[in-house]
């Protein structure tokens, strides 16, 4: 079954096509390492994680880079204004822009570990490939694409008439007071920084091209930089959040085709912004959340991914805290269901006649035909939980359970919200007060005191648990 990706150049769906049959490169804008990974930064993340575990899935063999922006990003984005974000941070805090991008990089690869993603093949840190882009800035100056003014360049937008083809802004909207910040040494408003000169600024380098004074490169050529170094020229997707559609990927098209002449990206794709409580994340209106916040307040990394992948990534995502406890029941439910198949399987309940061929067939078909049409991850979920209601209702065999099984393991290895494979009685994974609890339940029933052993039932069903009585004995299952 072909996939097919929604491309935010076309704006249409297009059939993923590779370059080289049977390998797919694909590179996303990551973090920009200045303060705590938020679940906004993480709806884009997880939806790259997605995309390239459903390709691998289809049988292809994926190249993903995934940079670490540690230098030249501006605190303004949409007008390539303010200043640079790790010196803003080292501003605020009195540390060292080298010591902030440090510890917020450390940091996101710990919330990548939580969130259990698939690590890209390569994370270049932008300070590791000054060299590069000068490369690039060199070329492009000596093609007279670009020009220098007291030491900084810049990309001179209209020497690259396709400026624009991206985003859909069309020339007035980029005038300047509007969009563009007047800058004087700039021939157009609209033309953008390729490197920067600063006495202040911490981070700096002798020029990496000729006749450059020392300073440090803008945000947008380092992507250019990265993505070429590991993945050539062109390459098949390119993703991103919204956000990063204008200025940074029009400008990363620009400079790129500018210095190779050739189409950069086959597919562009964008994860629509995470809503909060119906309104944008902001500090100011107190719905603003890391990921460090939504696990120090009880939920686990399985449960924040469930909540940020269960929309399709153009979909708007309105993020609850109610939210994450519907993902969080969302979850035990599959789980007490591949339970009931591990304890089948391995004999420890008895089994019936049914192999759930057809269930399994349209299981697996309907996952591949949701997660093909543009990643619909919502109807792929549907597909899951509706195969979950025949197999609960099934009088599952032995081989029945471990088709079960396999179809559980493939939507986990795609979608990687669910949890390994459960252990066939999880009572010793129990807080010890319940498994207790168990021990008197037994005595109360010896002695026909049905009254506690109900008592009993209720407090372990209020803690999130419940008695499972079973030929072996009771035992402890979640939910």
């Amino acid at each position: 079954m072909p996939i097919r990706l929604h491309n935010s150049l076309t704006r249409s769906l297009q059939e993923l096509q590779p370059r080289t049959p049977g390998k797919v490169t694909m590179y996303h804008c990551g973090p920009t390492v200045y303060s705590s990974p938020h679940i906004g930064n993480f709806r884009s993340f997880l939806f790259a994680d997605v995309l390239r575990r459903f390709v691998e899935d289809q049988g292809y063999q994926v190249t993903q880079v995934m940079n670490v922006t540690d230098v030249g990003h501006l605190t303004q984005d949409d007008i390539e204004g303010g200043e640079d974000k790790m010196e803003a941070a080292s501003r605020k805090t009195g540390r060292t822009a080298w010591d902030i991008a440090k510890q917020y990089e450390a940091e996101f690869h710990d919330c990548q570990r939580q969130l259990l993603v698939r690590l890209p093949h390569h994370m270049p840190r932008a300070t590791e490939f000054i060299p590069q882009m000068g490369a690039i800035i060199d070329d492009l100056l000596q093609k007279g694409v670009a020009y220098q003014k007291n030491g900084n360049v810049y990309f001179e937008v209209a020497r690259f008439p396709d400026y624009g083809k991206l985003s859909g802004k069309v020339l007035d909207e980029l005038e300047s007071g509007a969009r563009v910040a007047v800058n004087d040494e700039k021939k157009d408003p609209r033309d953008f920084a390729l490197w920067k000169t600063d006495d202040k600024h911490q981070m700096q380098w002798d020029a990496p091209f000729r006749g450059g004074q020392r300073g440090f490169p803008g945000w947008h050529i380092e992507c250019s930089a990265m993505s070429m170094h590991y993945l050539g020229p062109q390459i098949d997707v390119h993703t991103g959040g919204e956000d990063n559609m204008f200025p940074h990927h029009e400008c990363e098209i620009a400079q790129t085709e500018a210095h190779t002449g050739k189409p950069f990206v086959g597919i562009w794709m964008h994860a629509r912004h995470l809503l909060v409580d119906g309104t944008k994340m902001s500090k100011s209106l107190g719905n603003f959340f890391t990921v460090a916040d939504i696990l120090g307040k009880g939920y686990s990394g399985l449960e924040l991914r469930y909540a940020l992948i269960k929309v399709q990534y153009r979909q708007a995502l309105n993020f609850t805290l109610k939210g994450l406890d519907e993902a969080r029941a969302a979850i035990g439910r599959v789980q007490q269901c591949r339970q009931r198949l591990v304890r089948v399987r391995d004999g420890l309940e008895r089994g019936g006649a049914e192999d759930l061929a057809a269930a399994v067939v349209a299981a697996s078909e309907g996952f591949t035909a949701a997660m093909s049409e543009d990643l619909n991850v919502s109807e792929a979920l549907a597909a899951v939980f509706d195969f979950v209601a025949v197999v609960n209702r099934a009088a599952v065999s032995v081989a029945g359970a471990k088709a079960g099984l396999a179809v559980f393991a493939r939507v986990e290895d795609v979608l990687g919200c669910f949890g390994g494979e459960p252990k066939a009685d999880v009572t010793g994974e129990a807080p010890a007060e319940l498994v207790a609890l168990l021990a008197e339940r037994k005595a109360a029933k010896a002695r026909k005191d049905f009254a506690a052993a109900d008592a009993i039932r209720d407090r372990v069903a209020a803690a999130g648990w419940r008695i499972v009585d079973a030929a072996g004995g009771a035992r402890l299952e979640r939910g």
